[in-house]
């Protein structure tokens, strides 16, 4: 049987998201995101589900230094969850016993303007993540909880509110890591994710985005991070639609790997949404034939 880590405990988008990226697949909740990547790469399970950016606070960055602290991992599959959420509390409670509101900090984020005008005189109190914060509630430790609805199936709580969200249409995406292995073949709708060090000099970062525009590459996400030895170095995170198999991403990422003090591919997985077009295939491929007729002396 093929075991699954997500961001627990049990009732997490994060395990909504498990469901539908590894249908089948046993379940292991992980205390936080660096515990489900750990286990992946120290071979206790064999895929790791887990959040990496959401359309209202951005990228999560536990996530992105989680892959690259470390030996490699492979994004393989995507999925992309709306998101509402439900405020828990225990029976008997009403809005007027709430005075402390636990939940993850990217949750407290997306439901601030609701906990402000429903209750506004309570302490929000951060956890690990949205069940974790069910099972503050459950401990005596916290009054209400904002979670993942699915949270009512795993926790004797009832909910004070439902459909809980200050944005219409927030969503996250979360990733399936696997090992590295053989990466998933183009279907023709596909991002390609990857971390670079550029060189420290001026105009470094356009060199690097340069590659990418030059072969008609949209990029979808560019996020520094900090190296973490030392102060002012950075990495760069990005995403890109197509595939490391596809001559212009192909050829993209060996340029950067040619510029950059280093590089690490962090996956080529089919994307959600709607398909756009991309790099010219068929030019890249033709362009190669002919350069290797000109260095074969078959054509000028």
């Amino acid at each position: 049987m093929t075991v699954t880590a997500y961001l627990g405990p049990e009732g997490t988008f994060a395990e909504q998201a498990a469901h539908v990226l590894a249908p089948g697949d046993e379940f292991r909740s992980a205390v936080s995101v660096h515990a489900a990547i750990a286990a992946l790469r120290a071979r206790q399970v064999d895929a790791a589900c887990v959040p990496v950016e959401n359309s209202v606070e951005g990228s999560v960055s536990a996530t992105l230094d989680a892959m690259v602290e470390g030996d490699p991992v492979l994004a393989v599959a995507e999925a992309v969850l709306p998101i509402r959420f439900s405020v828990l509390v225990r029976p008997g409670t009403g809005a007027a016993d709430v005075r402390t509101v636990a939940t993850h900090p990217h949750a407290a984020a997306q439901v601030r303007s609701w906990l402000g005008t429903h209750v506004p005189s309570a302490t929000t109190v951060l956890t690990a993540s949205t069940s974790a914060a069910a099972v503050a509630v459950l401990d005596g430790r916290a009054d209400a909880a904002v979670c993942a609805p699915v949270a009512l199936q795993h926790y004797p709580l009832i909910e004070l509110a439902g459909g809980v969200h200050d944005k219409d249409d927030a969503k996250t995406r979360f990733l399936l890591l696997r090992r590295p292995g053989a990466v998933p073949p183009p279907t023709g709708t596909d991002r390609t994710s990857l971390v670079a060090m550029a060189v420290d000099r001026p105009g470094a970062l356009l060199e690097v985005l340069a590659e990418f525009a030059l072969r008609g590459i949209n990029l979808t996400r560019i996020e520094s991070r900090p190296m973490k030895a030392r102060l002012g170095e950075y990495q760069f995170f990005l995403d890109c639609e197509g595939h490391v198999a596809e001559d212009a991403v192909g050829d993209a990422l060996a340029e950067l790997y040619r510029r950059c003090i280093w590089v690490r591919f962090l996956g080529s997985y089919p994307r959600t949404g709607a398909p756009r077009p991309g790099p010219d295939q068929a030019g890249f491929t033709a362009a190669r034939q002919w350069l290797s007729a000109v260095r074969a002396g078959r054509s000028a």
